[in-house]
């Protein structure tokens, strides 16, 4: 095999590995790339090699690992690893990295892959927060992007020794995911159409407590928000995520705020939407909440009676945005999920919904039978307040995200 020629047929990777402590992270990485069936050639640098041998790169990978510009010169390495790769992914990525790949420096066989590559470029940076945030790095972080390559924001949490902040590598499967994304789009993957631009997602359902112990809530997994989250961030937005009672891991290169109340969801989403260019409400607030909160936990009335709970309403969150639109000119989106009603088609619920909250976009879901709750399909129709239907079949969650994207991307640029 030559460069990054494989299996025909098999997405071609190229996983660049710098010398950094999350390097043993990629490994994990690794092994997510070649159990789904991508060819993937590792290209270490000297430094990353002083961390995890190739030895452990061959036997992940199962093929040899390109390590320099002298080896197998006959083949032009320096050359054809970045023409034949489909998808270049920096993992960890180094401030040494991203300051050489934003001057397009070809000092190694790692940056010569990144000057010759026309695919689609990912870059997972990992580093102390001092290092994150010096203006010489923010500035590469900022030449990358616009060249548009994909430059993760680093998660935050602990960094090497007893220090913590933000720097940290983003959890494996997280960055595979956003990974795979990256490459489903394709020719579109290098259209950062979200670069420069701030984005709010919501996910998950809201509890309403009525003692320590219970609460009312619904069945969102918060998947859909999710998946928001990661597309937005593939396409080079900067992500906040509230994320209300969802247990899944936080998704690569964004920014998580956890809630459990409404009152909490509400207070998160106004604060980061003052700054956003679009909020997507995801979410499922609860509508209403207990008039009252026990301290102790509610018995049992052993003759079998029980008391009414009295409930209030919640206030509308979207319908706020929506009215009050924190930034102007920001693209809202609202969800319905809807079960129909038997004079009213889920349609019909969803259209009057669109008109009574105000948003510009709702995606409707009709959910009658437990339909895409916890599931990775979903299927929907995405409404426009102009009139405007745009049926999505059925499909990944991440398929919908990019759909409703485009949307708000339409609605950004008129």
């Amino acid at each position: 095999m030559s460069g990054a020629a494989g299996v025909p047929g098999r997405p071609r990777v190229v996983l660049g590995v710098t010398g950094g402590i999350a390097v043993y992270k990629a490994c994990e990485l690794l092994r997510r790339f070649t159990e789904s069936g991508h060819d993937v050639t590792v290209v270490p640098t000297a430094a990353a090699l002083r961390f995890v041998g190739a030895p452990t790169w061959a036997a992940l990978s199962g093929r040899p690992v390109a390590a320099g510009v002298w080896d197998r010169v006959h083949e032009v390495p320096h050359v054809r690893i970045g023409q034949e790769a489909d998808l270049v992914v920096v993992a960890p990525a180094t401030a040494d990295l991203l300051a050489r790949a934003a001057h397009g420096l070809a000092d190694d066989l790692l940056t010569n892959t990144l000057l010759t590559a026309r695919c689609p470029v990912l870059f997972a940076p990992a580093m102390h927060t001092e290092m994150w945030e010096h203006p010489a790095t923010r500035d590469n972080v900022a030449t990358l992007r616009r060249r548009g390559a994909v430059v993760l924001e680093p998660a935050e949490g602990r960094l090497t020794g007893a220090d913590t902040g933000k720097g940290r590598f983003p959890e494996p499967g997280e960055v595979f995911a956003l990974a795979v994304d990256v490459l489903a789009r394709g020719e579109r993957a290098g259209d950062l159409d979200l670069a420069g631009r701030e984005v709010v997602v919501s996910a998950g359902g809201t509890r309403e407590y009525l003692d320590p112990v219970r609460f009312l809530g619904n069945r969102s997994s918060g998947m859909q928000g999710y998946a928001l989250a990661r597309a937005a961030a593939a396409r080079g937005a900067r992500v906040t995520l509230v994320a209300a009672n969802v247990t899944l891991p936080d998704p690569a290169g964004v920014t998580v705020r956890r809630v459990e109340t409404t009152a909490e969801l509400r207070e998160a989403v106004l604060a980061a939407a003052a700054t956003a260019d679009a909020v997507v409400m995801a979410a499922a607030p609860a509508d209403y909440r207990p008039a009252g909160f026990s301290d102790t936990k509610i018995k049992k009335a052993e003759d079998g009676s029980a008391e009414p709970v009295a409930l209030v309403q919640n206030p509308d969150i979207l319908a706020e945005l929506s009215r009050e639109r924190p930034r102007p000119g920001a693209v809202i989106v609202g969800f319905a999920a809807e079960t129909g009603e038997p004079d009213r088609s889920v349609l019909e619920l969803a259209t009057a919904k669109l008109a009574r909250k105000g948003c510009d976009l709702l995606v409707l879901n009709d959910v009658g039978g437990g339909r895409v709750f916890g599931s990775p399909e979903t299927e929907a129709v995405v409404l426009d307040r102009d009139g405007g239907r745009t049926p999505v079949p059925r499909g990944s969650k991440a398929a919908l995200a990019h759909v409703v994207w485009d949307r708000v991307v339409a609605r950004l640029g008129a």
